[in-house]
């Protein structure tokens, strides 16, 4: 989840648009990207994501010139978007679309934003397959997300283990759709993916019992009296965000029962907030896990526990 950084803030009396027309065929997308990183620094927001609303409204790619002069339709899209983000949207919102690792994924308020912190956690279940595939010579790796959301993590392990048969798991039904989307999108990899309705471990079919090699989450795990930016608890869904227990229940109930799910030698890797790490891994000791260790993010953060089943 990560959802302590950018809060999205937008500033307030700032123009949101203009008439396409005053600008069709007069204009280039150079020149309003320019104009329209000054509104939003004028907003209080980043200047550096116009550079995202102009390629989306140009349909240019990051690397591509924006010579052109600005069309009609261009110059709606661009104010739709821009007008959307000056009130305070999400730029991945806006977009509808976020990068993931290898992924570009559709985004909406369906779903949590994508963040680094949870690309770090992507990558650490992705090793963990990598290793338990190469120790197999190359055999299957079945791996389960839960809660899984846009399919984030789940759908980057498919992408990027050819080993892995990947089960997405989410108890939300708009979620689910937007998982769905996303595998769509995915070509081959796709095939090896299954996305199941259920809370936790019980998506999962009963005859898996004991077989999974990883099981990867990126829980709820925000305490319900914490403060979060106004960019995310306006627009992220708060079912994905908070949890009871100071923000432990769900931890709490995905580490005591993993075990149960997983086979010999098979790994858990759990994302959560710092200062739940020390409590989760000693839970993960007494669950009777071992070789239980913690990640930090890439702000040096501790954010993930990674814990084996003894073979």
């Amino acid at each position: 989840m990560g959802v302590d950084g950018s809060d999205g803030s937008a500033g307030r009396g700032v123009p949101t648009g203009h008439d396409a027309d005053d600008h069709e065929g007069t204009i280039s997308w150079r020149e309003l990207l320019t104009e329209t990183a000054e509104r939003m620094e004028a907003a209080g927001l980043p200047p550096m994501e116009a550079r995202w609303i102009v390629e989306e409204a140009s349909g240019a790619g990051a690397d591509e010139e924006l010579d052109g002069l600005v069309t009609e339709r261009g110059m709606a899209h661009h104010d739709t978007m821009l007008a959307r983000r000056l009130a305070g949207e999400p730029l991945q919102y806006v977009l509808g679309r976020w990068e993931f690792r290898t992924l570009d994924l559709m985004v909406d308020k369906r779903v949590l934003i994508p963040r680094p912190e949870t690309e770090v956690v992507a990558g650490l279940a992705l090793h963990e397959a990598e290793r338990i595939a190469a120790a197999g010579g190359g055999g299957t790796v079945l791996v389960a997300d839960l809660g899984t959301g846009s399919g984030a993590i789940g759908l980057s392990i498919a992408a990027e283990c050819p080993e892995a048969l990947v089960w997405c798991t989410d108890s939300s039904v708009d979620a689910l759709a937007v998982a769905r989307a996303n595998c769509t999108g995915m070509g081959r990899p796709a095939g090896r993916v299954t996305i199941l309705e259920g809370s936790w471990f019980d998506a999962l079919p009963s005859e898996m019992t004991g077989a999974f090699d990883v099981i990867v989450s990126n829980p709820p795990y925000v305490d319900v009296a914490d403060e979060l930016p106004a960019g995310v608890i306006g627009w992220e869904p708060s079912e994905a965000l908070f949890a009871p227990d100071s923000g432990r229940a769900d931890l709490e109930s995905l580490v005591d029962g993993a075990m149960r799910w997983l086979a010999p030698g098979g790994v858990l890797v759990l994302e959560m907030a710092p200062g739940q790490t020390m409590a989760m891994a000693d839970r993960a000791l007494t669950a009777g896990f071992v070789e239980v260790c913690v990640h930090l993010d890439l702000a040096g953060r501790e954010r993930a526990v990674v814990a084996r089943v003894p073979t």
